[in-house]
């Protein structure tokens, strides 16, 4: 094996991350991440968590403490529910994709009662199949995935917030996948609790995750004293935010590329980050399109931040994963669920231009050609152009 076929060489050799998470890293960011290390109780830490906390906001749409923990976006989505649902609580998950299956699974394991709702992969969430449900039973909580990319299907937040918004019942929302891409709007929506993480549109690395928790939802975690929790214990965290602190060692390196990437979004201006995303993800569907490649899903609304295509009849998605890998160095995902060979996904989200969208386009339209499905040459590009010209 030569130095350049080494797996650890391929970011010398073009290798282009287009996962719908982890994202493409900014060098700003990178360079903010390597600065020296410093005390993580010290004012210098402090200093970064405050000012990440300060910028996030407005993206969260929240006026609440952010609380910041070293962890995956699963970690959060456990913490969501352990902080206001404990054994024998009933909560009710909409399941609209893999991540409402694997709240599902993170609620069984916790000895939490478990009611879905169950919507077809690929369509919009049924919000009045919600409301009859909670007719039904008075539940601790709904459960929801704001941005659903094993499909790439929003959920309408706000009408489910409305749903909540006189009830006890709390809304809680992963947006790991969505927010810093779709809009948010925590607050006026009414999300009780808010899980996201940092590897997706908000351009770092995996290993930092938030939560941000409604004036509601800390009434209801203030009831029961008792909750079987240590690191995920929100009441803990709030008291350290409060000073600027996490409440067990932070990912120092992690909020300082966090700040950094918040830093960015906010000189480019925050509504014309949130336009990128659609203009550039509307592109990637229109030249798809043209290449034979149907979106996966029939409703609205879709997806910003992530592009998931059929795969044409007589291919196998994991087939044109690993062509473009091979030919091209382009890196996009498959789907390691029910879905498995018959889509593939792309991201769109963090750190792209049109350029990127085109790229992809390029070669895509070549690995799909040597896999034998017939394309009118640079048919990706012309539509994907047109899109662009015609959108403001």
């Amino acid at each position: 094996m030569t130095t350049t076929e080494r797996p650890s060489a391929i970011a010398a050799t073009g290798y282009r991350l287009r996962l719908p998470g982890p994202t493409e890293v900014p060098e700003r960011v990178r360079q903010a991440m390597a600065r020296v290390m410093v005390n993580h109780r010290g004012p210098e830490c402090r200093t970064a968590i405050g000012e990440a906390e300060e910028m996030i906001r407005p993206i969260l749409g929240t006026t609440n403490h952010v609380l910041f923990f070293a962890s995956s976006g699963t970690g959060v989505m456990e913490a969501a529910l352990v902080n206001v649902a404990g054994p024998g609580s009933r909560i009710l998950v909409i399941e609209h994709g893999q991540f409402g299956e694997r709240f599902t699974t993170i609620a069984k394991a916790m000895n939490i009662t478990v009611d879905t709702v169950a919507i077809e992969w690929g369509q919009a969430i049924d919000v009045v199949a919600v409301d009859a449900r909670l007719r039904e039973h008075a539940y601790r909580a709904v459960v929801v995935v704001h941005n659903e990319s094993s499909t790439g299907i929003v959920g309408d937040l706000a009408a489910l917030g409305a749903l909540m918004r006189d009830r006890p019942t709390l809304l809680i929302a992963d947006s790991v996948s969505g927010l810093g891409g779709i809009e948010m709007r925590q607050d006026e929506w009414g999300i009780d609790i808010l899980v996201s993480a940092s590897q997706k549109a908000l351009m770092c690395p995996p290993g930092l995750a938030l939560a941000s928790v409604s004036a509601k939802a800390w009434r209801a975690i203030g009831q029961d004293e008792q909750r079987s929790t240590f690191y995920w214990d929100f009441r803990r965290a709030l008291k350290s935010a409060e000073q600027n602190e996490t409440p067990f060692t932070a990912p120092v390196s992690h909020i300082y590329g966090l700040r950094e990437a918040l830093t960015m979004m906010h000189e480019e201006g925050f509504p014309n980050v949130l336009a990128r995303h659609k203009k550039l993800s509307g592109a990637l569907r229109a030249g798809g399109a043209a290449l034979g490649l149907a979106d996966f899903c029939r409703e609205e609304p879709r997806s910003s931040t992530v592009v998931v295509f059929k795969v044409p009849d007589g291919l196998e998605g994991g087939a044109i994963v690993r062509q473009l890998y091979q030919d091209h160095r382009t890196v996009i995902a498959g789907a390691r669920n029910r879905l498995s060979g018959r889509v593939i996904r792309f991201g769109t989200m963090g750190a792209l231009s049109a350029g990127t969208i085109l790229t992809d386009l390029l070669h895509l339209e070549d690995a799909l050609t040597k896999l034998g499905l017939p394309i009118e040459p640079g048919a990706g590009l012309k539509a994907a152009t047109a899109y662009l010209a015609a959108t403001t």
